[in-house]
């Protein structure tokens, strides 16, 4: 099911069946000068999308679609919200669900920047619970589109030099696959991007004034990403299923 799709009895009747539900979460942010803004929100969304269209009983809720992303601000159109606000806008989203009787709340994440945020939301949503002597009465959970089995591996085989940090071919052509109506075209000099920090906003776009980060976006094909977006939701279908054996036996 899609929550945003679906009706309030469809979902407390979901509710009786599996107290799980995917988020997926991402960033509007640059990725060079072919890759889409919404790429991060946009890989773990089609990726959670594709796991729900093989197996129906997963509950996909909306896309958490601006994350902390504060040293990409000097290209246009990129949003960041402050880990501050982020984690006060995680907590507010987990409280909701929670309330409803959602018992895991699993992020499926496609921006790195986001990691530590998150982590720091959920440590905060379990510390709250502790001070108040109460149980939190929800898991927290957080998965990289990247860490299913296989699909690190899979991407280096694709892409085995220019693979990069940022603007990485193997999540251009993840968007490639689903939006091929989207795909951009433009020319990338060097062909592999220099690497560096990440500091703030404007050191980031002296370093890096294209936007790219060890990459050559170039490599990316429709081909290469329906590879990764199989693997990948092949990867967060077994994972829920074996959440979901585990709820069995507790």
């Amino acid at each position: 099911m899609i929550l945003h799709l679906s009706t309030w009895p469809e979902i407390e009747a979901q509710l009786t069946r599996s107290r799980t539900i995917v988020i997926p979460i991402g960033s509007t942010e640059q990725h060079g000068p072919t890759g889409l803004l919404g790429t991060d929100w946009l890989c773990s969304e089609i990726i959670a999308h594709r796991a729900h269209a093989e197996d129906s009983g997963i509950l996909v809720g909306p896309t958490f679609n601006v994350g902390m992303a504060q040293h990409h601000l000097g290209f246009p159109g990129s949003i960041s919200l402050r880990p501050s606000t982020m984690m006060l806008v995680l907590r507010d989203w987990v409280s909701s669900l929670s309330m409803h009787g959602f018992e895991t709340i699993y992020f499926l994440n496609g921006h790195g920047g986001n990691i530590p945020t998150i982590e720091a939301a959920f440590s905060e949503i379990y510390a709250e619970a502790s001070y108040a002597k109460r149980r939190a009465g929800v898991t927290l959970m957080l998965r990289n589109w990247w860490q299913f089995p296989g699909v690190d591996e899979l991407a280096h085989r694709q892409f085995p030099t220019g693979h990069g940090s940022h603007a990485q071919p193997s999540e251009i052509a993840i968007t490639q696959a689903a939006y091929p109506e989207s795909i951009k075209v433009a020319p990338c000099d060097p062909p592999i991007a220099p690497s560096g920090p990440i500091r703030e906003a404007i050191d980031f776009r002296a370093r890096h004034p294209d936007g790219r980060m060890g990459s050559d976006p170039l490599q990316a094909t429709p081909a290469h990403g329906e590879a990764l977006i199989a693997l990948a939701a092949k990867g967060l279908v077994a994972e829920i299923e074996a959440l979901a054996a585990g709820a069995d036996q507790a």
